[in-house]
């Protein structure tokens, strides 16, 4: 880490590359992704880690980005939505009709990716329990759970 003038350069791991970006140490990683690196898959939705919109996997597992300040990914993997190119995940959501006018569609794809990368044996239970941290003010779930049980169950 290099401090410059009460900012800090630091290297993170995204999407399988490392990058350096110069942040403020109370930037959160969602207005990093998005105003530093043009990464705008995370969307700003709440800003107050009830929506999902801006969920990203930190270490495989699902944060929401508005929470989490940069300076505590040195070290850690991110993903992105824009990381997951060509997921199997990508492919059932758009066969199953899992979204509708898309906005918290890729935070979505990212819970369901983690969950199917974490738990390939997730029961109905555990399907929805993990549904339930992403809001959707547009559709029901059930075709966003579709796809996941197709992922899951290796239809796709």
């Amino acid at each position: 880490m290099l401090e410059i003038k009460g900012k800090t350069m630091l290297k993170l791991n995204i999407n399988g590359e490392d990058l350096e970006v110069v942040v403020k140490p109370s930037d959160t990683l969602l207005d990093t992704l998005r105003n530093e690196l043009g990464l705008t898959g995370a969307k700003p939705g709440c800003e107050n880690g009830d929506c999902g919109s801006c969920t990203v996997l930190v270490d495989d597992w699902p944060i929401k980005s508005c929470l989490m300040l940069t300076v505590e990914c040195i070290g850690k993997k991110i993903i992105t939505v824009e990381g997951l190119d060509k997921a199997p995940i990508q492919k059932a959501f758009v066969e199953n009709f899992g979204f509708q006018c898309g906005y918290c569609t890729s935070g979505f794809i990212m819970v369901c990716h983690s969950l199917a990368q974490l738990k390939p044996n997730a029961d109905n239970r555990t399907i929805q329990e993990w549904l339930q941290s992403n809001i959707c003010r547009c559709t029901g779930y059930e075709e966003i759970e579709i796809a996941v049980k197709a992922i899951l169950n290796k239809e796709i």
